[in-house]
């Protein structure tokens, strides 16, 4: 129904935005990925949207790329995933990290974001694993228990669950303490 909306901001808020297209201000839920990338107010922004139909609501959600936009209305055919729980999971981490992680069935990245406990993550996997297209992409390896203690230690400070799990893979193997291993990881999100 509404595919694109091409305007200027008009107004944020934490997780929307209120896109002016010729003087129609249309209320647009975006993945936090994606608002911190968007300009100030008064800029020209272009979203790809999908129109949520419930009974007694019509919400519109926006992405920056027609992949963000695939993904999420692919999480959406996942029972137990609706759109607000589908907003978070991308707002969490990168859509390539997502794909591969469901595509491998990799569990410890999908647990990593906020809200998704094992059984959800299980039934992502479950349900979507043949549908999620993968080639040209690479791995996403296992978390070891001392990269989850990272994760966590990185989340407890405000980081985001993805920040925080890039944060701990680019730690090198041969640190061994949860202390250093932080250290390093704080360093390494520091320098971004």
């Amino acid at each position: 129904m509404i595919a694109t909306l091409h305007g200027k901001i008009q107004a944020r808020t934490d997780d929307a935005l209120i896109v002016n297209v010729s003087g129609v201000g249309f209320r647009v839920r975006v993945p936090s990925s994606t608002l911190a990338n968007l300009g100030a107010i008064g800029s020209e922004v272009l979203l790809f949207t999908h129109l949520h139909v419930r009974e007694d609501e019509l919400s519109l959600y926006g992405f920056a790329t027609e992949d963000e936009l695939h993904l999420f209305e692919t999480l959406l055919t996942v029972s137990g995933i609706g759109p607000k729980v589908g907003l978070s999971i991308l707002s969490a981490a990168p859509v390539e990290t997502l794909r591969v992680a469901i595509a491998q069935g990799n569990l410890d990245v999908l647990t990593a974001i906020p809200g998704i406990g094992k059984k959800t993550a299980q039934r992502l996997i479950l349900e979507l694993k043949g549908k999620i297209d993968v080639s040209g992409m690479g791995e996403v390896g296992e978390l070891t228990p001392l990269d989850r203690d990272v994760i966590d230690a990185l989340i407890n400070l405000g980081y985001s669950a993805a920040e925080a799990t890039r944060a701990a893979r680019a730690v090198p193997t041969e640190v061994k303490t949860i202390e250093e291993r932080v250290r390093v990881a704080l360093q390494y999100l520091g320098a971004r």
